[in-house]
């Protein structure tokens, strides 16, 4: 095998590439939170050598444990590690900014012509390749955290207590950390998985990488992370302020930034756990959208680069739009609330949690709750795909044989097979079930 003992250290990255690389990276990113990882991966640290494997990956796990999109978080201390305070915010910036504005076309088409047949064709040719992806998603997460029998229970026990119990993400994982804590103290070899052959095979040194796991840990500095936190609450209120002054409906509007603030502090695991969570309160509690609408949200989101939890900004687009009587204008206004109460936590999470983050790398029980975490992702995971095959698959009808939709069964099938067997790139397939709903349409069958 190939040695690279004898190359230098990498030097300091240019502001000017990184910047160049993260402006790419929101407009290439597609494939959800496994489409953006493999991307970084690839570029910072199989060809710059920017940061080490080691590094990456905890960071990963961290990002996991965080409330939030991991791979946005990635973004943002990856930025932080590389050029500080300034790289993080371009790098979260860029992450997101390219997804938004083209979602902001989307929502605007989709609120024009949504009900149009051609139209209504095409996002059911699209549906099924989503749920496909989400599928595809929870095998490629599976095999990277479900790592011993007791990873496959945890696993097995959030889908169930999400799914039929209905119990909020926040609880369970609190419930994991219990479990976690107890099983190291107690029976600390069920958390030990067997060696991976990446490890195995990596023998390019930590110290090679300009961001590695041998580096010490930045001082936590609590004067540090109060001014930071003073600096997050002023760009929080005062947006909040000017929406509760300034727009009409205040009340909606204070609701609206609540909502999707909570949801970026209090449901932890990444998009596909914020997303149950914010599509059950919006389409049951509060009334904003409608469950078609929202599985519709899911087919335009996966259609655009960056996170797939941007599908809560066409949220906030479709509840101003649907709010204040069919508004394009109070829905983009929506949509540009609910990206920006979204997202800002994200940033301060990783500004005030990183130097956090560095602590844990070497602590053998904080590594195996996270573990956990991760794990108890795919159960979500798996919540979410329930959630979209109801309506996918039985046309919004009671779950019987009888209103199974069977092409979309074959599509979902066929999607499987070319993600899998074939390699597609996800935006390829994307591409080819906008066809089949065109195809669809064309010929006039369900």
């Amino acid at each position: 095998m190939q040695q690279i003992t004898h190359e230098k250290r990498v030097p300091e990255p240019s502001f000017s590439e990184a910047v160049k690389f993260w402006f790419i990276l929101g407009w290439i990113s597609f494939g959800g939170t496994t489409g953006h990882i493999t991307i970084m991966h690839a570029f910072l640290v199989d060809k710059k050598k920017w940061i080490s494997t080691t590094k990456f990956y905890h960071a990963l796990n961290a990002c996991m444990v965080l409330p939030g999109p991991e791979a946005h978080q990635l973004a943002i201390y990856i930025g932080w590690k590389l050029h500080g305070i300034k790289g993080g915010i371009i790098a979260g910036l860029f992450f997101i900014l390219p997804s938004m504005c083209i979602l902001l076309g989307l929502s605007l088409t989709y609120a024009l012509y949504g009900n149009t047949p051609l139209l209504t064709s095409v996002f059911n040719g699209l549906k099924p390749a989503v749920l496909a992806i989400i599928l595809f998603a929870t095998w490629k997460v599976g095999q990277k955290s479900l790592l011993t029998p007791v990873h496959f229970f945890v696993a097995a026990m959030a889908f169930a207590l999400s799914y039929f119990a209905q119990i909020s993400m926040p609880y369970i994982l609190f419930g994991i950390i219990i479990f976690g804590i107890a099983v190291n103290l107690i029976f600390p070899k069920l958390l030990i998985p067997k060696a991976r052959k990446r490890e195995a095979e990596n023998h390019i040194p930590e110290d090679l990488y300009f961001v590695n796991s041998n580096q010490s840990s930045p001082k936590i500095s609590a004067k540090k992370m109060a001014r930071q936190l003073l600096v997050f609450l002023t760009l929080w209120g005062v947006p909040f302020l000017m929406v509760s002054y300034f727009l009409m409906d205040p009340a909606f509007w204070q609701d609206s930034s609540l909502l999707f603030t909570k949801a970026a502090f209090l449901t932890i695991g990444g998009s596909y756990t914020v997303i149950p969570y914010v599509a059950n309160l919006v389409t049951h509690k509060l009334m904003w959208l409608n469950k078609a609408q929202m599985i519709d949200g899911f087919a335009l989101a996966e259609t655009t680069p960056g996170p797939l939890v941007i599908v809560l900004s066409y949220v906030g687009f479709m509840a101003g739009y649907n709010h204040f009587g069919g508004s394009l204008i109070m829905g983009s206004v929506g949509l540009l609330i609910a990206s920006y109460f979204t997202f800002l936590p994200n940033f301060i999470l990783i500004f005030m949690g990183a130097p956090l983050i560095e602590k844990t790398q070497d602590h053998k029980i904080i590594q195996s709750v996270l573990s956990l975490i991760t794990a108890a992702v795919v159960g979500v995971i798996i919540n979410l795909a329930f959630y979209l095959g109801e309506e996918i698959l039985f046309n919004s009808q009671a779950v019987a044989a009888s209103n199974i939709n069977w092409i979309s069964v074959v599509w979902i099938i066929i999607s499987v097979v070319l993600l899998y067997r074939y390699k597609l790139n996800m935006i390829y397939l994307i591409l080819i079930s906008l066809g089949f709903g065109v195809l669809k349409y064309l010929f006039n069958f369900a």
